[in-house]
């Protein structure tokens, strides 16, 4: 088993700047793929950022159409943490965000990829 908490979130003004944290712990070797998927009210959990587990690279990065430029994921192996730099926030990127982890070394985007998760953080960007 892993366990995935993710800190960090809060609320920030249109154009401001959040970093996301996600710490594993327990089975850490069992994963392979970390993903930060995201949850607006009323809409359906949708992929944000993944990046792949290596110990021995910097990892594979795949983000979302409507964030990439603006976000930046990062992972420090040692901690076992993911990071997720939002920058140039706005509005629609108020929202939970989850952190997810997979055991397959992919960078797909479904939720059904990913076996663990974290319980969430709030982002609330104010315009």
């Amino acid at each position: 088993q892993v366990q995935l908490v993710e800190s960090g979130g809060g609320l920030v003004q249109a154009g401001g700047s959040l970093r996301l944290s996600c710490a594993a712990s327990g089975s850490t070797f069992s994963y392979a793929t970390m993903g930060w998927f995201r949850q607006a009210p009323g809409k359906e959990r949708e992929f944000v950022s993944g990046i792949t587990w290596s110990s021995n690279s910097s990892g594979m990065i795949r983000y979302a159409g409507s964030v990439k430029g603006r976000f930046t994921i990062s992972k420090d192996n040692a901690k076992n943490t993911v990071y997720l730099q939002m920058n140039n926030l706005t509005p629609e990127d108020t929202a939970v965000y989850y952190c997810a982890a997979s055991k397959l070394q992919t960078l797909g985007s479904n939720v059904n990829t990913y076996d663990y998760w974290g319980q969430g953080t709030q982002v609330t960007v104010s315009s």
